[in-house]
């Protein structure tokens, strides 16, 4: 490339100015080491100093060129934009007027402003990039007064075309097509009616002095004509300060094609091909491509010479774009000609190899495009060029742009890849005030599919997180069969809905950070717990863990056991053991698999551990990773189980409650580790795993999703062993193929006569489960009631009535009595029986594994099992317990106790500190509601209306004088109203007849009553609410919307935390301390915790430092102990009867009155939630509601004023 001749009249004063002050000529050596004397020593130009009007991407495009030119370069920027990437990446940077001075856009249209920093600084040249001042003739005429040089088109040329009116006129005059339209620029209403009256619709509005799809609209009927043209006009005036529009036909399904032109000072023109732009937004290019897939050669070349021919025809210089239509029969039209830079420039940089800034400058600074070697038989083509905007903008709300600051910015590169960016970079504080491009990527290919794989691997290169991103709309898009044909119109985004059917980036490393950085400011928030974990060390990922650490010390991490062959080798446990009694399960089917348990001639053991062994000792919070731990050894260890129990009851709504899991995928998880055991779930019968009864479609549709997902066994039970409960899960059992363990809940003592829980009683209840032609029998022995003998009695009467009939004993050690009564089973004929392991057995959970084989070892009732195996198995949960710890229920021994008060074990967890009293008040409670069969959810109705009595002083006899006016847990309302079936000897009168007061009355299976689920409606509602769903996720919000809801809004804020190790989760780690988290296998994230910053007055938040990877990442955290009020309530006057106070401690969950609300006696005011049970507030008597003292969320104490009901 030639070197460029002195210009004339070139501002002589400044040039002498800038030699002297900028390349400093004649300092010192170590002063002419800096990169100014770099630039001047490999200098080309004779000008010096260039600034950029403009902002963004832009300016650092023209900035990294100008340096390879040797040119000093200036930014300017808005006080909006003084923390911008394109401010730095200058020498030079100045702000645009004083603050407040100018608006964020309003100060890159303050052209007088930016042309007196540029004299003043000694600039000699403006380039005004694209957007801005770029088309503003007036601007380009003032900075040539100034006697600077305008690196764009002559001022004349900008009015001529920067008017699309005007062009479109100098198009008809060189007889290049053009659409019909307007002759034209109009300014009223009446004057685009004119025009769709004699040419129809659909028509375009366009505004006639600026671009980038502002002032655009389509119009396709008279309707939206006047609103479309008043907003097109107002865009315009905001945009361009010039609110002037011309009208065309719109052309359907039309490809976009425009020509990058060149032209000197010397009127020599060339074209650089053309680009493909028909991929647009609200017109608004998306995704360009150079050159044009499969444009026939006749229409290009046609296009080319046009757009030549035009440029020509007003003298042309510098870089424009000529653009085009072109329709489906290849018929081309001229749109406009824009006199700048594009944004799009950099495809056709890549696919002809020429750098259009650097001829832009050359050229305004005299050089001719034959100097530049830019002659049209030198100027080719090679392979295709894609570019893709990255913007800050949410596609799947109709591309909302996001603002705030990017927590993380790790971009694409590699061969092939170009970035153009602006303020993408970490820490960068995304504003409201500009465009919402982050960077542009362009990627070149030998081929297009070449190219737009390369694109697709960029995209997916890229990390961004603090802002939303379009990159998951581009990666849809890019894969998208029309695209990948090339056959993209400029309405295929708007005419293709399937485009937004996202597959969004997880964004898991920075999700999982803003929950370690809560920890670490907040401390745990898991219900439940108190302090943190005993345990210190790591128990999950440990050979990843010691892999990479040699000197780790073994406290630290749990040693998973070793099983040993008889000879003293190690059984190979690295995959899972395939050998079990599920391998007969499939092979025959549930009736097969029965009548083999039926005839094994041991007694099988079903071990509770991942189950209700946890769920009674520590509140079931073990959490999927630590069974995970530990299951292939438990696959081989235990592979004669009868079942293994790990799903449903309590576990799945506490997995989504508390744990924030999957309880579908722990189910998943576990199946494909332990693929011979088989799997026993806890079914809550016409309840589900729900507390009150659902439509029976709800059953149905839940049973087959946990058969289809890996459990083999129901055990089916009815907290009130309703039969017509029970019926309704068998059968979906039955219908989804698993096999059904129809259950007797045993209650109470059966060897006391006083009981009407008899063995007649439990007889007749078996003749009803066989005949709905069970599989197995279960008995749940849920409170640890059932006494050796009454075992003896119980198994040996069913068995001798029952000959054939496979009988499963459920039961609790809270006596103490468990596995002498578990033997008393087995010898009476029981099939299998429940045991834990060892460190997590006694009390209220199931009794010991190893007490249990050793009481029936060398025994015709020997279960099968090596007991050496069984107890290596439980140094892994001995060491778990204690992790676990800040959940221990610290039971110090057994309760023989419970044969009086029957609380089931798990139960006792929950019932207040008030303990001795609530035993007392439990007694009460059970004979106040009829002696009902007490287990989940009737054992929590019991223990809910004995806290409500401890807890109000109220007697048996205050409970029935005042229970027209007491108001109840919504529990017991449930219970009373029928909601969770018919209780055996009936509803106890009068007190529900009183305390029910206006309340409905079940007296069949409320199922009955329920209309089913709308399966597809509420399928559809929770796509829209939450995206894609599975019929997993429909499930488990039909048995729990509340907790479902809240579960996918908490994930959707951290993440799946399930692959935490559960240290990390419940505790935060010590500042230093580093660990690891895999996130899936093969990607394995090195945390360690740097600081917590100071609390901020003004936010209450808390800055936490993280190193991740060996990068520093910051999440912003609110110190929710910074925000705590002390508030004190005023007490409501018991002898006021206006005054409602809140019948006991806890929190107000739902508020559904307001201030004036008519009310009358029995309207739920509130709803409190408290210790573990939700009650309603209700009126006391017709009124009006006052003084309200609470909104929903408020914490109250026992009596304090929720609000008053004045009498009408």
């Amino acid at each position: 490339m030639a070197d460029i001749p002195n210009i004339k009249d070139l501002i002589a004063a400044k040039d002498a100015a800038v030699d002297e002050d900028v390349f400093e000529e004649g300092m010192a050596p170590k002063e002419a080491q800096t990169v100014h004397h770099i630039r001047a020593n490999s200098s080309i130009m004779q000008l010096k100093k260039l600034l950029v009007a403009n902002r963004g991407e832009i300016p650092i495009r023209i900035f990294r060129t100008a340096h390879e030119l040797s040119l000093h370069t200036i930014a300017v920027f808005s006080y909006e934009d003084r923390l911008s990437m394109h401010r730095q990446k200058a020498d030079e940077a100045y702000v645009i007027g004083k603050r407040g001075q100018y608006t964020p856009v309003g100060a890159y249209l303050a052209g007088d402003e930016i042309i007196k920093i540029a004299v003043e600084h000694g600039a000699q040249m403006i380039h005004p990039g694209y957007g801005f001042l770029s088309e503003n003739a007036t601007f380009a005429r003032n900075v040539e007064k100034a006697g600077l040089i305008f690196v764009g088109p002559s001022p004349d040329v900008i009015d001529s075309l920067g008017d699309k009116v005007s062009a479109r006129k100098l198009a008809i005059a060189a007889q290049v097509p053009v659409v019909p339209g307007t002759e034209g620029a109009v300014e009223t209403f009446e004057a685009v009616k004119s025009f769709t009256d004699e040419y129809g619709f659909p028509i375009i509005i366009k505004a006639a002095y600026g671009g980038g799809g502002r002032g655009m609209r389509v119009v396709r009927d008279q309707a939206s004509l006047k609103e479309s043209f008043e907003r097109a006009t107002s865009e315009a005036k905001t945009a361009f300060g010039n609110g002037t529009v011309f009208v065309e036909r719109f052309l359907d399904k039309p490809k976009h094609i425009e020509v990058q032109l060149l032209g000197d000072n010397h009127g020599n023109i060339v074209h650089l091909f053309e680009r493909d732009c028909s991929v647009q937004r609200r017109h608004q290019k998306v995704v360009e491509i150079a050159p044009a897939k499969d444009l026939p050669v006749a229409t290009r070349d046609a296009i080319l010479a046009d757009a030549v021919k035009l440029a020509k025809s007003v003298n042309y210089r510098n870089a424009g774009t000529a653009e085009f239509l072109v329709d489906q029969q290849n018929r081309y039209y001229f749109i406009e000609i824009n006199p700048r830079i594009q944004v799009e420039h950099t495809i056709t940089e890549e696919i002809t190899g020429i750098d259009i800034v650097a001829a832009q400058i050359q050229i305004a600074a005299g050089a001719t495009l034959a100097q530049l070697g830019l002659t049209q038989d030198r100027i080719s083509t090679r392979g295709f060029a894609i570019q893709c905007r990255i913007t800050t903008e949410d596609p799947s709300k109709a591309f909302q742009p996001d603002t705030g600051k990017i927590e993380v910015y790790r971009s694409a590169g590699g061969n092939g890849v170009r970035l153009d960016g602006g303020n993408g970079f970490a820490g960068a504080v995304i504003t409201p005030y500009y465009d919402s491009m982050l960077v542009k990527c362009t990627c070149l290919g030998s081929t297009y599919e070449i190219a737009r794989r390369k694109m697709l691997r960029a995209l997916v290169e890229f990390r961004i997180r603090g802002v939303k991103t379009n990159i998951p709309f581009l990666a849809s898009l890019l894969t998208h069969p029309t695209f990948i044909d090339g056959n993209c119109w400029t309405t295929f985004i708007d005419d293709t809905p399937q485009l937004f059917d996202l597959i969004g980036s997880q964004n898991r490393a920075q999700k999982l950070l803003a929950y370690l950085g809560d920890i670490a400011v907040n401390g745990s928030s898991i219900a439940g717990q108190v302090g943190e974990p005993k345990f210190k060390g790591e128990i999950n990922g440990t050979k990843w863990r010691s892999s990479l650490t040699a000197d780790i010390s073994i406290t630290d991490i749990v040693v998973l056991p070793d099983l040993l062959n008889e000879d003293g080798s190690k059984l190979d446990v690295s995959q899972p053991c395939t050998k079990g009694w599920r391998q007969i399960l499939l092979e025959q089917g549930p009736k097969g698999f029965a009548k083999a348990v039926r005839e094994y001639k041991g007694t099988l053991l079903m071990d509770t551990t991942w189950r209700d062994a946890h769920q009674s000792l520590l509140a079931t919070r073990v959490r999927t990773v630590d069974l995970l731990g530990i299951a292939k050894e438990t696959s081989h260890a235990l592979s004669n189980l009868y079942s293994l129990e790990c799903w449903g009851g309590a576990t799945f709504d506490v997995a989504m409650r508390f744990l924030y899991e999957d309880p579908w995928e722990r189910l998943r998880k576990m199946r494909k580790l332990v693929p011979n055991i088989p799997f026993q779930m806890l079914l809550r019968g016409a309840n589900g795993v729900a507390y009150a009864s659902l439509p029976d479609n709800a059953i149905y549709h839940f049973v087959k999703q946990a058969k289809e997902n890996g459990v083999d066994i129901f055990r089916v039970f009815d907290a009130l062993n309703d039969i017509d409960q029970l019926e309704v899960g068998i059968k979906a059992v039955q219908a989804a193929g698993g096999v059904a363990e129809g259950t007797v809940c045993y209650s109470g003592d059966m060897l006391n006569p006083k009981k009407k829980y008899n063995l007649e009683y439990y007889l007749s209840l078996v003749d009803k489960l066989v005949a709905l032609d069970i599989d197995i029998l279960g008995i749940k022995d849920m409170a640890g009631v059932l006494k050796p003998h009454a075992a003896t009695l119980l198994i040996g009467g069913i068995r001798k009535k029952f000959p054939q009939l496979p009988i499963h004993v459920h039961t609790h050690d809270s006596a103490g009595t468990g596995v002498a009564s578990m033997v008393a089973c087995a010898q009476a004929g029981a099939d299998a029986v429940d045991a834990a392991t060892d460190s997590l057995s006694g009390m209220t959970s199931q009794p010991s594994i190893n007490a249990i084989i050793a009481s029936l070892e060398g025994s015709e009732h020997d279960p099968g099992l090596n007991p050496a195996h069984v107890r290596a198995l439980d140094a892994y949960w001995a060491q778990l317990r204690l992790l676990y710890s800040p959940f221990e229920a610290h039971l110090s021994g057994p309760d023989p106790e419970v044969y009086e008060h029957e609380i089931p074990g798990a139960q006792q967890l929950g019932l207040g500190s008030q303990w001795a009293e609530t035993k007392k008040a439990y007694e009460h409670a059970n004979d106040l509601l009829g002696d009902i069969v007490k287990v989940t959810p009737t054992s929590k109705v019991v223990g809910d209306l004995a806290q409500f009595m401890v807890s109000n002083k109220l007697s048996p006899q205050d409970v029935i004088d005042r229970a027209e006016e007491l108001d109840f847990p919504g529990s017991v309302y449930e219970f009373l109203e029928g909601m969770m079936g018919q209780p055996y000897g009936g509803f106890p009168e009068p007190l529900r007849s009183k305390a029910l007061r206006n309340r409905r009355k079940f007296d069949k299976r409320p199922g009955l009553y329920l209309d089913p689920v709308d399966m597809k409606k509420v399928r559809t509602e929770l796509g829209q609410k939450w995206g894609q769903v599975t019929e997993c996720d429909l499930a488990s919000y039909l048995m729990y919307p509340k907790v479902y809801d809240d579960y996918k809004k908490f994930t959707q804020k951290y993440g799946d935390l399930s692959v935490l190790p559960t240290k990390y989760f419940l505790s935060r780690p010590e500042i230093g301390e580093e660990f690891h988290v895999e996130l899936e296998k093969g990607k394995v994230l090195i945390l360690k915790l740097l600081a917590v910053g100071p609390l901020s007055e003004n936010t209450g938040q808390r800055e936490v430092f993280y190193e991740m990877n060996g990068e520093v990442r910051q999440v912003t955290v609110d110190d929710k102990k910074a925000s705590v009020e002390n508030v004190s309530r005023p007490k409501a006057d018991p002898g006021d009867s206006s005054q409602v106070g809140a019948p006991m401690a806890g929190v107000l969950v739902e508020l559904r009155v307001h201030e004036n609300s008519e009310v009358k006696k029995g309207d739920p005011l509130a709803v409190l939630s408290a210790m573990k049970m939700e009650m309603v507030i209700s009126a006391p008597h017709n009124g009006k509601v006052s003084s309200l003292q609470v909104k929903e969320g408020d914490s109250v104490d026992g009596s304090d004023l929720v609000c008053k009901i004045v009498k009408g």
